[in-house]
């Protein structure tokens, strides 16, 4: 009898993801309610096209998603996460400049909300590590 790793039937999803910062400020979008972890809130971002860097799925996917052009950005923490069904590889950028407003391009909800109250916010459970990181800083 040969036993199978569960993991290794799992999906893996590279993603890139924006924390978007104004000041004390920080621009969430919310995941729609009929998708994976809906209804939670998310730094926008998405999946790292094959062939693509991380910078440049970050650049294409926040033109998308939120309507704006990065123009300084720095890494800021890498985590993988397992969820039941999909193992998450996240790479979160800091983005300190952009040309444009963000708003939720795609139809979904989103918000400035000050890094002081992200302890109060419905993150999927694989973001709470980058949640600490900027409640330190």
């Amino acid at each position: 009898m040969t036993q199978t790793n569960e993991t290794s039937t799992k999906k893996t999803v590279h993603v890139a993801v924006g924390i978007v910062l104004q000041g004390s400020k920080v621009f969430l979008t919310k995941r729609a309610e009929d998708v994976h972890l809906g209804g939670k809130w998310e730094f926008p971002g998405g999946k790292v096209e094959q062939g693509e860097t991380v910078e440049q799925a970050l650049h294409r996917e926040l033109i998308e998603e939120i309507g704006i052009e990065v123009k300084d950005s720095s890494k800021f923490l890498h985590i993988e996460h397992d969820y039941p069904k999909v193992n998450v590889h996240l790479d979160f950028i800091r983005v300190d400049d952009f040309e444009g407003t963000p708003t939720g391009c795609e139809g979904q909800l989103s918000k400035w909300f000050d890094i002081g109250e992200l302890s109060t916010v419905d993150f999927p459970e694989a973001n709470k590590a980058v949640v600490e990181k900027l409640l330190a800083l």
